[in-house]
C-alpha cells in the first residue's frame, strides 16, 4: 500500500528537467546547428591572435552586408572561397600549400597564387628592361625540378618593374591534380627571366616570402569552390538593400479593444489575431560559444513568421493558390481536418560566414535560406 502511494505521489509530482538533460538538449542543438553550417565539430579557435588576409576581409564586404547578409550575388562563382598561406618557411621561389582542409566532394572552380611584388632594389648603372617575365611553374619532381620532366608550366606573363602590389596567377589545373593525387603537390617554383627568357641574375623583382614580410604580404593560394549545398526551396530574387530591414506588413496595436462581458484573452491569442508577418530572431555566435573561430559576423538576424491567416486571404498576405482553395475549404468546412494556411517564409536570402577552420586557414563560405525576407500564407 505504501509503494502504491509513493508511486502516485511520484506521479503527481511535476517533473522539472535536470541539468543533464538541459545540458544534452544544447549538445543536440548546437550539433543539429553545425549540421546547417556543413561541420561536424566546431572548428577550434586560433592558438594566438591571428589577422585574416586582407583580401579576403575585402571579399566578404564585398560580398555581404556588415551583418553577413548577401548583397551581391554574383559576386562568387561557387559558394566557398578558401585561403592558404605559405608553408615553405622562407624559400624565396618556391611555395607549398596545404590542402588537406578542402572537401574531397568540394567542385574546384578556379585557383589563383597570390603574390605581393616588392619595390625594386636600387641598382647602379643604365635600367635596360621595364618588364621581365614571370613564369609559374607545378613541381613534379621536387627534389630536381629544374631537370627535364621536373616542372610544368602553368601561367607566364610580362610585370612590369616600377611599383609593388598584387600579382595573381591562374593555378587551377595545378590544384586539381593534387585534389585527385595529394602525394604529387610537390608545391611550385616561380622564374624570373628577360623578356626573351634570358637570366638575370641577380633577379630585379622580387616577391614577399613567408617567413621575412608581413602578414598581409604573404604569398597565397586563393580557391574558389562549391560544396553543392544549394538551396532551391524558394525564390531569392530581390536580394535584401537597405529597405530589407522594415517590416512588410502593418503591426497591430499591443493592446486591443476588449468588448465588455468578455474575459480578456491571453497573450497567445492575441498572437494568433495578428496578421501574417515577420518578426527578429536574433542568433548571436557568440552566445553560443563560436565567437572564437568566426571573424565575421558576430551575428546575424534571422527573422520568423508568426501570425495568422485568416479567411478571406488578402494579396498583403501573399497567399499562393493553393493556400487559398486551403482557407476556403477550411472556411466553409467542406473538408474534415484542414486547417487553415499557415504563415511561413516565402522568400529567402543567403548569409555569408568569414571564418577559421580546422587549419588556422580563412575561409568564406555562403549559405542559402538562412533569412527570411518577407512571409506569407501557404
Amino acid at each position: 500500500m505504501l509503494g502504491t502511494v509513493l508511486l502516485l505521489l511520484a506521479l503527481a509530482k511535476p517533473v522539472c528537467p535536470s541539468p543533464d538533460s538541459a545540458a544534452s538538449r544544447r549538445a543536440e542543438a548546437l550539433k543539429r546547428l553545425l549540421e546547417v553550417f556543413g561541420m561536424e565539430d566546431p572548428p577550434p579557435a586560433p592558438a594566438h591572435v591571428k589577422q585574416p588576409p586582407q583580401y579576403m576581409v575585402d571579399l566578404f564586404n564585398t560580398v555581404a552586408n556588415a551583418d553577413g547578409v548577401t548583397k551581391n550575388p554574383d559576386i562568387l562563382e561557387g559558394n566557398t572561397v578558401r585561403s592558404f598561406l605559405d608553408k615553405t618557411h622562407g624559400e624565396k621561389m618556391r611555395f607549398l600549400f596545404i590542402l588537406s582542409s578542402v572537401a574531397k566532394n568540394e567542385k574546384i572552380l578556379t585557383a589563383e597564387l597570390h603574390l605581393f611584388r616588392l619595390w625594386p632594389r636600387a641598382t647602379n648603372g643604365p635600367k635596360r628592361h621595364h618588364f621581365c617575365q614571370v613564369s609559374v611553374y607545378q613541381v613534379l619532381e621536387k627534389s630536381e625540378p629544374e631537370a627535364p620532366g621536373g616542372k610544368k608550366l602553368l601561367a607566364a606573363r610580362l610585370v612590369p618593374l616600377q611599383g609593388s602590389g598584387w600579382e595573381v596567377f591562374a593555378i587551377t589545373q595545378a590544384v586539381r591534380d593534387w585534389m585527385e593525387d595529394e602525394s604529387s603537390n610537390q608545391g611550385l617554383l616561380v622564374t624570373v627571366q628577360g623578356l626573351g627568357g634570358s637570366p638575370l641574375d641577380p633577379p630585379p623583382l622580387q616577391f614577399a616570402s613567408g617567413g621575412d614580410h608581413h602578414e598581409s604580404k604573404k604569398p597565397m593560394l586563393v580557391l574558389f569552390t562549391d560544396d553543392g549545398r544549394r538551396g532551391a526551396s524558394l525564390p531569392m530574387a530581390g536580394f535584401p538593400g537597405g529597405s530589407y530591414l522594415q517590416p512588410q506588413a502593418p503591426v497591430l496595436p499591443a493592446k486591443l479593444a476588449v468588448p465588455r462581458l468578455t474575459r480578456p484573452r491571453s497573450p497567445r491569442s492575441l498572437d494568433r489575431l495578428q496578421p501574417c508577418q515577420r518578426h527578429p530572431l536574433s542568433v548571436d555566435f557568440e552566445e553560443i560559444g563560436w565567437s572564437g573561430w568566426i571573424i565575421s559576423p558576430r551575428g546575424y538576424n534571422a527573422y520568423h513568421c508568426k501570425g495568422s491567416c485568416p479567411f478571406p486571404l488578402g494579396e498583403n498576405m501573399r497567399p499562393t493558390n493553393h493556400a487559398t482553395v486551403q482557407s476556403i475549404i477550411n472556411a466553409l468546412k467542406l473538408s474534415e481536418g484542414v486547417s487553415s494556411p499557415c504563415c511561413v517564409p516565402d522568400k529567402l536570402y543567403s548569409i555569408n560566414l568569414l571564418y577559421f577552420d580546422d587549419d588556422e586557414n580563412v575561409v568564406l563560405k555562403q549559405y542559402d535560406d538562412m533569412v527570411a525576407g518577407s512571409c506569407g500564407c501557404h
